[in-house]
């Protein structure tokens, strides 16, 4: 069955999650309707999903990404904020021992929100839809896109009672993540195969829930202890974020023979003897456990190359996890589907709605934020045994030299060290590290000499059971 009659400017966003409802937000200038194919029931507020099982582990939004949201939705970092989310600055509450040592707490340079993943799509989700021009398919899927290979005009989606109807649209956006069945969709229509890149690491994630000790509630560091990647063996790393309610959420993981076990008492000792510092074992000490262990191996990264495709249909994007997944460790998909987004309206609005190549250019000018946030996982996990077929290129080699020197350097150089929280916080590109101002501070090193342990405060040393 097809709709008999839909307005003029209909768009079709496959996915009600953070890039779904983001892509809803930004094509809502410009169509009468947006309508959100989800295959879930959406909880009213924040609350855990079905399709969702990858909130029970930390997930932070870099500030590329925050300022991209608040373009979107204008207002939105306070409504987070009063709802309990922390916004930290970067370096300042940060804590981390990289593969070159601590890092040490420079002025802010950029910032990080931190929320549980529930809470965030919910407070992104609520603000979307008090949009009158947005509605939701909930406990619906797609199942197919309608068009040619020239041109996409809607999409057949299947509900709850197994009938299936098309929805003719003049856009459709493909953020279902990494089931996408985009690919499939698109030779369906008659269009080669996109070229596909997979590093799979290996990478198990445990994640945890806990109480922080209540003189750590408010005001506690981010605690990032990073693997390094090129010491031969299994990567090891841990991350500890403070979020809502005085609550912390714990992602412990590693590489191929250094996994983290899925058992409630194992995850202590896991942070405390397997990873390169204790720190977080001893804090998790002090800490009570709110939940048992959330455990995933979906952590490859994988990108669809669909901005290189020779032809490429009209009014049909992909965007998200569904355009590229990235291994979590980095932290970085948030960012760069909120940037995608933002990348999808300004483009809109630029060249005008139903634009011939509007799609195309749009799947373009995304590729640039996501190749940034590519290269930045599989620049480390390249390097772990089994990652892809061939090992790490002489590129790759070359590439992680750099940056190696460059994140020594940044452990006591703080111009340095800003330089580099510029392009990891997807706010520059990756040319920002070769000015040659960087390359010459690169060449002569850290300024300062090394920490010998973590750069806590009194009170932080007490509240991790230290002093």
């Amino acid at each position: 069955m097809t709709e008999p009659s839909v307005p003029a400017r209909t768009a079709v966003v496959l996915g009600g999650s953070h890039t779904g409802m983001l892509a809803a937000r930004a094509l809502a200038e410009f169509a009468d309707r947006v309508v959100v194919v989800e295959r879930d029931v959406l909880p009213e507020g924040p609350a855990p999903r079905k399709g969702l099982p990858q909130a029970r582990h930390a997930h932070m939004l870099w500030s590329g990404g925050a300022r991209a949201v608040q373009a979107l939705l204008p207002g939105v970092t306070d409504a987070l904020r009063d709802a309990g989310a922390h916004r930290l600055p970067v370096t300042t509450d940060v804590v981390a021992l990289s593969r070159q040592g601590w890092f040490r707490r420079w002025p802010e340079s950029h910032h990080v929100i931190l929320a549980g993943r529930d809470l965030l799509d919910a407070t992104i989700r609520a603000q979307v839809l008090a949009d009158d021009r947005v509605e939701v398919l909930q406990g619906t899927q797609a199942v197919g896109l309608e068009g040619t290979a020239a041109a996409v005009t809607g999409v057949r989606v299947r509900g709850r009672d197994g009938g299936e109807r098309v929805i003719r649209a003049g856009m459709v956006v493909d953020a279902t993540g990494r089931g996408s069945a985009a690919a499939r969709w698109l030779t369906d229509l008659g269009l080669p195969a996109a070229r596909l890149q997979k590093v799979d690491s290996g990478l198990a994630y445990a994640s945890r829930l806990y109480l922080a000790p209540e003189n750590a509630r408010s005001g506690f560091p981010v605690v990032n202890v990073q693997p390094d990647p090129r010491e031969g063996g299994p990567g090891r790393a841990g991350f500890l974020l403070p979020i809502e309610d005085g609550r912390w959420i714990v992602t412990l993981c590693g590489t191929r023979g250094g996994e983290p076990s899925d058992a409630d008492d194992d995850f202590v000792r896991y942070a405390r003897e397997d990873l390169r510092h204790p720190l977080i074992g001893h804090l998790l000490e002090q800490a009570e456990p709110l939940s048992g262990v959330s455990y995933t191996r979906t952590t490859v990264n994988r990108r669809y190359f669909y901005e290189r495709m020779p032809a490429w249909p009209e009014n049909f994007t992909v965007l998200g996890d569904a355009l590229a997944a990235f291994n979590p460790v980095y932290g970085h998909g948030l960012a760069a589907a909120a940037r995608s987004a933002l990348i999808l309206r300004d483009l809109t609005r630029r060249h005008g709605w139903g634009t011939p190549g509007l799609s195309r250019r749009v799947q373009k000018a995304v590729a640039r934020p996501v190749g940034a946030a590519w290269d930045m996982a599989i620049g480390q996990d390249v390097f772990y045994p089994g990652a892809t077929p061939d090992g790490p290129s002489l590129r790759d080699r070359l590439v992680a030299a750099y940056v190696d020197r460059l994140m020594h350097t940044a452990t006591g150089n703080g111009r340095i060290a800003r330089r580099v929280t510029d392009v990891t916080s997807l706010e520059r590109g990756a040319e920002a590290l070769l000015a040659p101002g960087v390359i010459l501070a690169a060449l002569i090193g850290p300024l300062k000499p090394p920490l010998p342990g973590p750069p806590l405060t009194t009170e932080e040393r007490k509240a991790a059971g230290l002093s």
